[in-house]
């Protein structure tokens, strides 16, 4: 950031009196600009057993499977978030049940929040940012083709908590995967 988005003066980097962090900070009107994580919302869509997934047709991981998800808009509730980004990708409606996994993802600055849902009807096609799209048991689930560790461990435990019948709420934190480590 070089300029003040509420003056247009030039900012500097500097720790605000009682802050601990460096903030971009205008040198005109003394704004401080924040910079936080950004909030990624979506959900497992459940249809008798099986899963939705969408083959990317966007990078990042063009081409790579994931669950419906995206980027929390101003405004907006993380369920709905999440409903609305199924919708927009898959073109489905949902039903959420639930918050299932809260990851941290402090390399990247997202916080990934996934819920259960179920698929109101099977009328589902791929959207503008989809490839394709389909209804995937666990044996079928392309494991080694999907997109985000976020979307490896939501599935994980929820295959795993669906043989048991109970859904508790997974959180953790994530690092970078190989594709994005800088080395």
């Amino acid at each position: 950031m070089k300029f003040c988005s509420s003056c247009s003066a030039p900012v500097i980097v500097q720790i605000p009196e009682g802050d601990r962090l460096p903030r971009h900070v205008c040198i005109e009107c003394g704004t401080i600009h924040y910079q936080n994580p950004r909030i990624v919302a979506g959900c497992i869509p459940e249809w008798q057993g099986r899963v939705l997934l969408c083959r990317r047709a966007i990078e990042p991981r063009r081409g790579f499977w994931t669950l419906p998800a995206g980027f929390m808009e101003n405004g907006e509730t993380t369920d709905a978030a999440a409903a609305r980004e199924t919708f927009e990708e898959a073109c489905a409606r949902v039903e959420i049940l639930g918050l299932y996994t809260l990851y941290s993802l402090p390399h990247i600055s997202q916080v990934h929040l996934l819920y259960r849902a179920r698929l109101l009807d099977t009328e589902f096609a791929a959207g503008e940012e989809s490839l394709e799209v389909g209804l995937y048991d666990e044996a079928r689930i392309p494991w080694d083709e999907l997109a985000f560790q976020t979307v490896r461990e939501t599935l994980r435990h929820y295959f795993a908590d669906r043989s048991h019948g109970e859904f508790p709420v997974h959180t953790g934190e994530i690092g970078p995967a190989p594709w994005q480590r800088r080395e």
